[in-house]
């Protein structure tokens, strides 16, 4: 298929966007029920916060290994120095989110309370740090890592820790938990629901909060994470958007129409993600203190060819996992009724 003048580049760093926001929407809210799972206090509102979820985790993580394909191919070496210097992150991501679902899977296999609730802390903490990682990783790439003139990474385990990576990672752990606490609201029934709408108060002021901080650091020592809005200025349509996403989220709580708060709390992470790939590009990876060791979308991606093929690939491809996703929403529709085959 000849894709003539067509940026193939832009093209694939706009489907990675795309592929890793999908991720961040569906499994986010996965993550939050995790995270709020301790917070309950009998067997079966534990059972059902599992349930809310157990249809769609799976399929949800399915976005999280398509994006990282989709990186694989497209860009190559921007897939190998991020996972080589982000080895050991890496490493703890992938065994959080292990053992979160193994935590799923095994915790109602046995009645005995000290097997329950060993399995229910690692879900929790399995949650939590796969929560904190996502975005101390987001923080790192917007921050910048050290890399030298092979595109290598120079640091360390350590070098990831700064305040602005930690920063971001705790307003991920804020936004994941919020949007899974408007997710169970939508799934659950009976005095739990009732419990679920208070918490989801402390959850949206946390997140503001965090958000609000975040912002003002941004601006104030992330500048080039600003730019490209400060220089269009109707980009900040984007921003307002977000903003008035946010917004709406507790007046659909209020109002008690617990799906409209949740498309509003999609569309507040799709903005996001958008001001950060538009304040990315179209660098991929920046590097800090030497800029001109960045990687991009050139300079880190396949060759055309490959490039090419893989986009007719994924242009059977994406819109199989969406219409996988869609049916099985649509199949599991409805509120959560435990049963003998439930979690």
């Amino acid at each position: 298929m000849n894709f003539g003048s067509l940026d193939l580049n832009t093209v694939w760093f706009v489907l990675v966007g795309v592929l890793f926001t999908g991720y961040a929407m569906l499994d986010g809210f996965d993550l939050g029920v995790g995270v709020l799972h301790l917070f309950t206090k009998t067997d079966e509102e534990r059972r059902l916060m599992l349930n809310a979820i157990g249809p769609v985790w799976d399929g949800n993580e399915v976005w999280l290994v398509t994006g990282g394909g989709a990186l694989f191919a497209a860009f190559p070496e921007v897939y190998a120095t991020v996972f080589s210097g982000f080895y050991l992150a890496f490493v703890l991501l992938l065994v959080a989110l292990i053992f979160r679902a193994v935590a799923i899977e095994f915790r109602s296999k046995q009645p005995m309370l000290w097997w329950r609730r060993l399995w229910d802390v690692g879900f929790a903490a399995g949650s939590l740090v796969s929560s904190l990682l996502i975005g101390v990783a987001m923080g790192n790439i917007a921050w910048g890592i050290p890399l030298d003139a092979r595109h290598e990474y120079a640091g360390d385990f350590w070098t990831l820790l700064r305040p602005y990576p930690l920063l971001l990672g705790v307003t991920t752990v804020a936004l994941f938990t919020m949007h899974g606490a408007i997710y169970a609201l939508m799934k659950i029934d009976g005095p739990l629901h009732d419990k679920l709408r208070d918490w989801i108060k402390n959850c949206i002021i946390f997140f503001i909060i965090c958000y609000a901080v975040t912002t003002m650091a941004t601006l104030l020592y992330v500048p080039h994470m600003a730019a490209r809005v400060r220089d269009n200025p109707w980009l900040f349509s984007i921003a307002l958007l977000n903003m008035l996403a946010i917004a709406n989220i507790p007046r659909e709580i209020h109002l008690g129409r617990d799906w409209r708060a949740f498309v509003s709390s999609c569309l507040a992470m799709v903005a996001l993600m958008t001001l950060f790939g538009l304040e990315m590009y179209p660098n991929l990876v920046l590097s800090n203190p030497e800029l001109a060791n960045s990687l991009n979308v050139v300079n880190g991606a396949s060759s055309q060819k490959t490039l090419g093929i893989m986009l007719v690939i994924a242009i059977t491809g994406v819109p199989i996992v969406i219409a996988y996703t869609i049916s099985i929403y649509w199949i599991f529709r409805g509120k959560v009724k435990l049963n003998s085959t439930s979690y």
